[in-house]
């Protein structure tokens, strides 16, 4: 018997946010090979979403995962995002076309996506809640959750409106554990305080603690030499009480071999393995940078076309490597056809969607100070 909601799901889930790419399409034969690895090593949770890739992750999922193996075989989940569409009827929709493009039949686990402080009562306002209900009651899913971007305090709230939400998909990693913003830690204390099995979802924030800081990295690898810099992010998370599964955002093969080295056989991190991250999460906590992961929510409506994530992770590059030059070169190949940082004209749709409550308008006035003099 499972001591708690999805004890016995494997520990490895298949983030197919940021799958492999052939110029600007998913590498298809490459993501089936990948599909084909994972599945080998007896890991089976594969995670998606409507707008991941504007439906290429949903259709590449259908064309590595669907129709290669038994649907009894594999876990599914997909997600609807409301604060994408203008009606009710149009947010609804979505989970329709995500059937269809994925072909699947029904979805095992199903998520209202990316609550956060500004549309999370949007949920309310086109009934999802309800609508989530009636589709586990047809049978069209088997477990239904939301992911969530903001406070300690809206999670409380929602989770006690919505105590028959069956789990909770959350932000969680060792660098943003105590980040006022992102709130890991306190997100987690809410989520088991009310009983909640949690799906964690950029547990190496964006890529970013696979390539930590020196010092960090330098850290990691005096503790064990042998253990890859992700490996660290991924165990830490995987190791705390009432995990689900721990999404990784697998690009390639090689990051998809090293995931599966240490979690097909999961071991939770040693007390000696807690007291070596505490110290990394001491020396990351003293960094200056832009907490950015990438997920380019905030370039989709961009009047400007501003290119945001590149454009932070140049600064990053100077802020965490002390990479002057490098950064200074990545922002003129990253703006060269325009987008510059100064180009922003403060309509504020970036702060809006940006998961990590970015202050994106500012932070892109201090770039264009230091790129563009």
């Amino acid at each position: 018997m499972e001591k708690y909601f999805g004890e016995n799901i494997p520990k490895l889930g298949f983030g197919l946010m940021r799958l492999p790419k052939k110029g600007l399409k998913i590498d298809i034969e490459q993501t089936k090979q990948m599909v084909d690895e994972f599945m080998q090593a007896g890991l089976n949770y594969f995670d998606t979403a409507y707008v991941y890739d504007m439906g290429g992750s949903e259709k590449a999922a259908k064309a590595a995962l669907v129709d290669r193996y038994p649907r009894e075989s594999y876990k599914l989940a997909t997600k609807l995002c409301a604060w994408v569409m203008p009606t009710e009827k149009a947010a609804k929709q979505e989970f329709y076309t995500s059937l269809e493009r994925t072909g699947a039949g029904y979805f095992d686990f199903y998520l209202l996506h990316a609550l956060q402080t500004n549309n999370y009562k949007l949920y309310d306002k086109y009934h999802l809640w309800d609508f989530v209900k009636e589709l586990k009651e047809k049978g069209l899913i088997k477990h239904w959750g939301f992911s969530f971007h903001s406070t300690p305090k809206i999670l409380d709230e929602l989770l006690t409106a919505h105590p028959d939400a069956e789990f909770v998909q959350l932000q969680l990693n060792y660098a943003d554990w105590e980040n006022n913003k992102v709130a890991s830690r306190a997100n987690y204390e809410v989520a088991r305080k009310h009983g909640k099995s949690i799906i964690v979802m950029e547990p190496v924030k964006g890529g970013a603690l696979a390539n930590p800081p020196k010092k960090v990295a330098e850290l990691l690898k005096t503790a064990d030499p042998s253990a890859s810099l992700a490996s660290w992010a991924i165990r830490y998370v995987a190791s705390l009480e009432g995990i689900i599964t721990v999404l990784s955002g697998m690009s390639n093969l090689e990051q998809l071999r090293d995931n599966i080295s240490y979690m097909k056989e999961f071991k939770p991190l040693s007390e000696q393995e807690r007291e070596t991250v505490k110290k990394a999460q001491e020396i990351i906590n003293g960094i200056n940078s832009i907490p950015c992961t990438a997920c380019h929510y905030c370039t989709a409506g961009c009047p400007k076309n501003i290119p945001i994530p590149e454009i932070f992770e140049a600064r990053n590059k100077q802020l965490v490597w002390g990479q002057l030059e490098e950064g200074a070169k990545k922002y003129a190949k990253e703006t060269e056809n325009g987008g510059k940082a100064s180009e922003c004209i403060a309509c504020g749709q970036c702060e809006r969607a940006c998961p990590q409550q970015i202050n994106v308008i500012e932070t892109l006035k201090e770039c264009a100070k230091n790129f563009e003099g």
